[in-house]
């Protein structure tokens, strides 16, 4: 039997009285490109947390390829990597010694971590910063070091917050391309963004979360026929959000 790549099961979490993620339900397939998509606060960051195992569920169960992100989590990290929407990098490193330390400490050997540190400067033209302290870096360098780094391993299953933030149109043209191949060969990306237009462009299905509820799940085409339009998604999305906000807040009005 072969497991989805990701999976939430009734998955709540809670911050003291504030629900974050209210039950949540998704499962997300092998080789698929997901788009998670919702305004500010809406949760999406604490569910990555949640699937990268930084955070622990309140209740539920996350799944990485079968493996429970709490019990099993060494398992379920051996198959993941993530990229947070804020680059972090050891100032006093340059980045090639960044990249060295992340394949050590994932034990991949001298010669194949080299080797793969090698096939990725020049694939994300680094080559002129590389050997440089990162406290001289911009956002965007930093990006792309970052990127780097999880794609060290050839991860089966990669996490992606806000993709895009601080790159020049070719590097964000280079990580929209490299997101679609690797599902093409049968990787999955897990994808947060605002850029509705580059979710619009790449995603294979997208999920709609509102004050930490799923209220959409699908491909956007599917979506276009259910709403009877051919609407861009951003149009739908703020239709959607609108809706599902004000249905929430009349929930809250009926129940007091």
């Amino acid at each position: 039997m072969e497991f989805p790549a990701v999976e939430l099961d009734h998955v709540t979490k809670c911050y003291g009285t504030k629900i974050a993620v209210d039950n949540l339900c998704l499962t997300v397939r092998r080789g698929e490109l997901f788009a998670f998509l919702g305004p500010n606060g809406a949760g999406k960051t604490t569910t990555i947390k949640l699937i990268c195992g930084l955070l622990r569920p309140t209740s539920g169960t996350v799944r990485v390829l079968g493996y429970d992100v709490v019990r099993q989590g060494e398992l379920a990290r051996r198959s993941l990597a993530y990229v947070a929407d804020e680059p972090y990098l050891y100032e006093k490193l340059t980045g090639r010694e960044f990249l060295t330390l992340v394949y050590r400490l994932y034990g991949m050997d001298e010669l194949t971590g080299k080797r793969r540190i090698e096939e990725l400067v020049d694939l994300f033209d680094m080559a002129g910063y590389i050997d440089y302290l990162a406290e001289t870096y911009s956002h965007g360098m930093k990006q792309r070091v970052v990127f780097a780094a999880a794609l060290l391993r050839d991860p089966e299953v990669l996490v992606v917050d806000e993709p895009l933030v601080g790159l020049d149109p070719p590097t964000a043209r280079l990580v929209k391309d490299l997101l679609k191949q690797r599902t093409r060969h049968g990787g999955t990306v897990f994808m947060s963004t605002h850029t509705l237009s580059v979710a619009e462009e790449v995603a294979d299905r997208i999920g709609i979360l509102n004050r930490g509820r799923l209220i959409w799940c699908g491909t956007i085409e599917q979506l276009r026929r259910e709403r009877q339009t051919d609407a861009r998604l951003e149009d739908l999305f703020l239709t959607l959000i609108a809706e599902e906000t004000e249905a929430q807040q009349h929930e809250q009005r009926t129940s007091t």
